[in-house]
């Protein structure tokens, strides 16, 4: 494999997890680009493409951070044409989003420009973004790592025009202090919340409903279960018959997508990871372990340090993906598959932003314990 690390050091693409509808997020901040002398930009559209690579075999979301972009770091005209032709169809067809934000009359002049070989339905993929707030209804912008020089200019131009609106200057999650939960709520709260309110079981409702509905041989059979997206507004609306503590029958939106789309939200959305802040630095160190210590050490981390209910929805879920990969024939969601759209799910930290190295990490622990579920999960 080729080595970016001279790219990957400048921060122009950085992983983001998962949006507000279980599609992963890669951003690029145009800011973050060196001068012209500074970058091999053949081998730039080389990083690009491996890294997208790693996502763009199931529903994934761009954002574009333009501010930043100058006469001295920006491409020229000749290398965006390349890119372009570059991302094929295999790369477009499963961007279900592209969000660019500050745009300039140079974005929109290269997009009239490039306009006649774009599909109307690729078109319809972009959005455009004046401010940053109009981000928080679409991805988890508390996970955004956006570049201190971008923050300053959106204050600058919201300092201009109107005033944030109050509802969107709250945040897109919970306020600061103490969070509060309605006692049916499942997303956003905490494990302990949950059960508090679930008779003393550890499987909150949203789970053990996922689960039971996705348990038969159409849904488990699916080709891309877990890694296709769902409508947004159908997601929403599930989301909040869960958290009002209604029943929710799946059956009536007639695609298994939204229930495993909601699965992975739920886990997403948790106040704290499932496998726990405090297992990061030791999943982090994982793969340098030798084969022969890996087994030791999995089972020390899952049975002695992760908590009982973490332990018990955790056990839960991996037992039913299991049957996702005896499948794997079929709806082509191996191990290594379900670990990709999975583990950013069950691990992030509390204090860095994900990077390609640490989403690798997770993601090969999470493969690990998907293959071994039959040694880790036995007391």
């Amino acid at each position: 494999l080729e080595d970016f690390t001279d790219i990957e050091c400048h921060g122009i693409v950085d992983i983001a997890g998962d949006d507000a509808y279980g599609r992963n997020v890669i951003v690029i901040s145009a800011c973050r680009l060196p001068p012209h002398k500074e970058l091999n930009h053949p081998k730039f559209l080389r990083y690009l493409m491996h890294t997208l690579d790693q996502f763009v075999e199931s529903d994934y979301t761009l954002v574009y951070f333009h501010h930043g972009l100058n006469s001295k770091n920006k491409p020229s005209l000749g290398w965006l044409w390349t890119a372009f032709r570059a991302f094929d169809r295999k790369y477009k067809k499963n961007l279900k989003a592209l969000y660019l934000v500050h745009p300039t009359g140079f974005v929109k002049i290269l997009y009239q420009l490039f306009r006649p070989y774009i599909s109307a339905k690729f078109g319809r993929k972009i959005s455009y973004m004046n401010h940053l707030h109009e981000l928080k209804q679409h991805v988890h912008y508390d996970q955004l790592r956006i570049p201190e020089q971008v923050l300053e200019h959106d204050r600058t131009l919201l300092s201009k025009g109107a005033r944030l609106p109050h509802s969107q200057s709250s945040g897109f999650f919970a306020a600061a202090g103490a969070p509060t939960y309605q006692p049916t709520q499942q997303f956003r709260a905490s494990l302990e919340h949950i059960k508090k309110h679930n008779n003393g079981d550890p499987i909150p409702n949203v789970v053990r409903d996922c689960v039971t509905y996705l348990d038969n041989d159409i849904a488990l059979e699916t080709e891309g279960i877990f890694r296709r997206s769902a409508n947004t507004q159908v997601v929403k609306a599930v989301q909040a018959l869960f958290d009002q503590g209604k029943y929710v029958n799946f059956d009536a939106y007639k695609n298994v997508h939204v229930a495993a789309v909601i699965l992975k939200t739920f886990l997403r959305e948790l106040e704290e990871p499932l496998l726990t802040f405090d297992l990061y630095d030791d999943v982090m160190s994982f793969q340098e372990l030798d084969q022969s210590e890996k087994l030791v050490q999995a089972r020390t981390l899952l049975l002695e340090r992760l908590p009982e209910d973490n332990y018990e929805l955790l056990k839960y879920i991996v037992e039913f993906l299991a049957k996702v990969i005896d499948r794997s024939d079929l709806n082509k969601m191996t191990a290594s598959n379900l670990a990709i759209v999975f583990g950013p799910n069950l691990l992030w930290s509390r204090q860095e932003q994900a990077s390609l190295i640490s989403i690798t990490h997770i993601n090969q622990f999470t493969e690990y314990v998907l293959r071994k579920q039959h040694l880790l999960f036995s007391k």
